[in-house]
């Protein structure tokens, strides 16, 4: 490691943040192109409704106003889904089109049905509001039993609202096993439906260079060369050579800028037919009804145990909310992402899980922060707390007693994965030390003396991520390989620049992937620069989402850097006039074993740009090397998260008193960093737990449709967090390394959910939903009132 501490296992300050904290970011709205115009998207109003005419007329000839659009002009094709699901009779799912501009009907409220630009984007918002839509209006369907009643259709090409009947596990096997059990613990969970809200909203800037007929997308995206594949070659027919995609910063994603959406094919296609660049910022109420949303499951789970406590099935059956299109990567979900984790960290035998997946009159639902991780977790966490209950133990002997022991791995589970390494008994131990478990009875005591009730709740809980590998995802419907690339260009003088398919958007990869530079080439921070993000420079890469930056993303750095060094060897060797066999390299410097003769990194380099005395029979000149990597497993992250919270009786306010989150995130490259990332996870899951949920009435209007009725978390919502490691290596990739972005969000809210009705427990009531609110709190203590007087 260089001097200074900046390679693997430093807690270096993230070199992007000067930029982001002076205010000098670059993001999609920030670009301005030359002769620019602005595009206002009008959307319907209406949650279910044919489009029996849209008169464009007035709008047309409005000041400043290029050009109106509706979907009888734009011929193109749907927007793609990039995953395939088969129901349990071996049907392929049913995937309506999804165009780009509503086509004769619109299926939920935001449905984009024309779009207009002009030379300000006040132009084009004044003249949509003159743009006359006929609308036929029809039923809405938004509750998913209703939806697959059928008695009104999403879409009526397919004849049903069911788009998927999956299962995984034998069904008769289960059954048999519940007909043998010593006891049954039965629940319902609904794992509500979230809205994104990155600090940066959505935005699209196209242009098309008539000279050369290529097109330029700027895009908030988690994942440029993705968007170019399905933008290009499934809507727009461009080939991939005439079409670049450029994701600069971004202010967030939580896996809300993963997807193609609608906004970036129409300024795309526009833009060569008004003949300028068209640019489009969503606002944040747009946002609400144009950005994916997340989760939106309704379950019910049971557990059969022996007379100890031991769970020997475990059956769920889960109906899954699609909202009214499929979006890019929905149908994976509910089900590889959600039902292969129902095993979580425990050796339960038999699992078998069914999921419908259901349209509705509603904004299509995508993965969010986890994606089917924490909807399984809070299913799974809930359902072993309430066991615990039912058979008289305490929350930590009953997960104690069914942990998967340390010297199982690698361990198959009955729902396809193989863990390859864990030892979920030390971390729920650290967890519980760093909590004071033990000075919990005091605090509780504390907290009645004052009349409020307080509660202790425990998530162990799992995460595959690391999403990989090709192959498996392959089998399993995915429409793309998930290996990773990167390309180590290392430059005359010796300074480098690492080109990765990664891309950053609040991760910090900037500096995490040049500590792993700094680590193997021996070479300090300043030296290191990390590109992302444009397909013109970046070699194919399939972008960032389900905690893959280190495992795949860092893994393919790797490689590279090893046939930077390999040929470096050959270089130094030819010049130092010894074996390739006895040039060692540390610390930036190639050395004749057992001598004194060495080279500096930066004198091979330069060696190799300037060859003059060089192996040509043997070598090219140049030091630049590419490498994918397409990893063998997904990783498997876990840890125990423990909340303790004071609820006040009165008025049903919970407060969050202590949080304390101890996860296994593989080998730590940054500890800093590390942190950070359970913090903002943390208070994702706190969010959804207590005060963030997406409700739509009955029409499929869209109540919380703003900030004043979607409640985000603040920071007076939570303490300081204690957060802390308990490592086990990831056994498959060198670094040893299993991801750490999505453990805050999927461990916590099955946490604080069984923190609170541990706090009321007492008082009769028992369960208790997402999120806990105020309101939601206050009615169930006075629903469970009488029962508890009774008792």
């Amino acid at each position: 490691m260089p001097e200074g501490g900046t390679g693997i296992g430093a807690a270096v300050k993230r070199v992007e943040d000067k930029r982001f904290l002076t205010g000098r970011g670059n993001y999609t709205d920030d670009i301005n192109r030359p002769n620019q115009s602005y595009a206002y998207i009008l959307r319907s109003s209406h949650a279910h409704a044919t489009i029996k005419s849209i008169d464009t007329g007035a709008a047309s000839s409005a000041p400043g106003v290029l050009a109106v659009f509706t979907g009888a002009d734009m011929e193109t094709g749907g927007l793609p889904c990039g995953w395939q699901v088969h129901s349990k009779d071996g049907s392929p799912m049913h995937e309506p089109p999804h165009p780009p501009l509503a086509k004769g009907k619109v299926r939920h409220v935001g449905d984009p049905v024309a779009v207009v630009i002009a030379d300000t984007y006040a132009q084009a918002k004044s003249a949509a509001e003159l743009i006359a839509v006929d609308y036929g209006t029809l039923p809405a369907v938004v509750n998913m039993n209703d939806a697959l009643a059928g008695k009104t259709l999403v879409h009526d090409e397919i004849g049903t609202n069911l788009c998927y009947d999956w299962e995984i596990g034998d069904e008769a096997q289960i059954d048999a096993a519940f007909a043998k059990a010593h006891h049954v613990t039965e629940i319902d969970i609904v794992n509500n439906r979230l809205i994104p809200n990155a600090m940066e909203p959505r935005a699209a800037v196209g242009e098309y260079d008539r000279a050369t007929d290529e097109y330029t997308l700027f895009t908030t995206s988690q994942n440029p060369h993705v968007i170019r594949l399905l933008m290009g070659a499934f809507v727009l027919s461009i080939p991939e050579h005439k079409l670049r995609v450029v994701a600069p910063d971004v202010g967030g994603g939580f896996g809300s800028k993963i997807y193609h959406y609608a906004e970036e094919a129409i300024v795309t296609w526009a833009a060569p037919r008004v003949g300028r660049p068209i640019k489009w910022t969503a606002e944040r109420s747009e946002s609400f009804m144009s950005d994916a949303h997340g989760r939106d499951h309704i379950s019910k789970a049971k557990m059969a145990m022996d007379s100890e406590g031991k769970f020997l099935a475990l059956k769920v059956e889960t109906k899954a909310n699609m909202g009214a299109y499929l979006s890019t990567f929905a149908p994976c979900v509910p089900t590889y992402l959600y039902a292969t984790l129902l095993a979580g960290v425990y050796s339960t035998p038999l699992i078998y899980c069914n999921v419908k997946a259901i349209f509705t009159n509603t904004v299509p639902v995508d993965a969010y922060r986890g994606a089917g991780r924490p909807e399984a977790t809070y299913l799974l966490e809930r359902l072993v707390a309430k066991c615990a209950r039912e058979m008289g133990m305490s929350q930590t002997d009953i997960r104690r007693a069914n942990f998967i022991p340390a010297d199982a791995f690698p361990y198959q589970t009955p729902v396809a994965l193989q863990y390859d390494s864990g030892n979920y008994t030390a971390t729920l131990d650290k967890a519980e030390a760093v909590h004071d478990v033990a000075g919990f009875a005091a605090r509780r005591a504390e907290s009645e003396a004052k009349g409020k009730r307080r509660g202790i709740g425990y998530s162990t809980y799992l995460e595959a991520c690391g999403i990989a590998p090709s192959a498996v995802v392959g089998s399993l419907g995915a429409r793309a390989g998930l290996y990773e690339s990167a390309e180590v260009r290392v430059h005359p003088t010796g300074s480098v620049t690492v080109f990765t398919g990664a891309h950053s958007h609040g991760q910090g990869h900037e500096t995490t992937f040049a500590q792993l530079v700094s680590e193997r080439l021996g070479l300090p921070m300043e030296n290191i620069e990390i590109s992302h993000g444009d397909t013109n420079k970046v070699q194919f890469g399939m972008g960032t989402y389900g905690s893959r930056s280190l495992a795949v993303g860092g893994e393919a750095i790797v490689k590279a850097m090893d046939k930077v060094v390999n040929k470096a060897k050959k270089i130094a060797a030819h010049i130092l006039e010894a074996s390739e066999s006895d040039i060692e390299f540390k610390d930036g410097t190639f050395t004749v074993a057992g001598t004194d003769r060495s080279m500096a990194f930066g004198e091979v380099a330069l060696a190799a740009y300037v060859p003059h005395n060089f192996p040509h029979d043997e070598l090219e000149p140049g030091l630049d090397e590419k490498a994918f990597y397409d990893p063998l497993n997904f990783t498997f992250p876990g840890g125990c998260h423990i909340c303790e919270v004071e609820v006040d009786p009165d008025t049903g306010v919970v407060r969050v008193d202590r949080m304390t989150a101890v996860d296994d995130v593989g080998r730590v490259i940054n500890p800093m960093i590390v942190e950070g990332q359970i913090h903002g996870g943390l208070a994702q899951g706190i969010g959804q737990a207590l005060l963030e949920g997406c409700v739509y009435d009955e029409e499929g209007q869209l109540v919380t449709g703003s900030y004043m009725d979607y409640c985000m978390p603040r920071a007076d919502n939570f303490p300081s967090f204690s957060a802390g490691t308990e490592i086990t290596l990831c056994a498959h990739n060198s670094l040893g390394v299993k991801g750490c972005g999505e453990v805050g969000a999927i461990g916590s809210p099955p946490a604080v959910i069984n923190a609170v009705v541990d706090a009321l427990w007492d008082l009769g009531v028992h369960d208790m939903p997402m999120p806990a609110t105020p309101q939601t709190v206050w009615k169930a203590l006075r629903a469970a009132a009488p029962a508890a007087a009774a008792e």
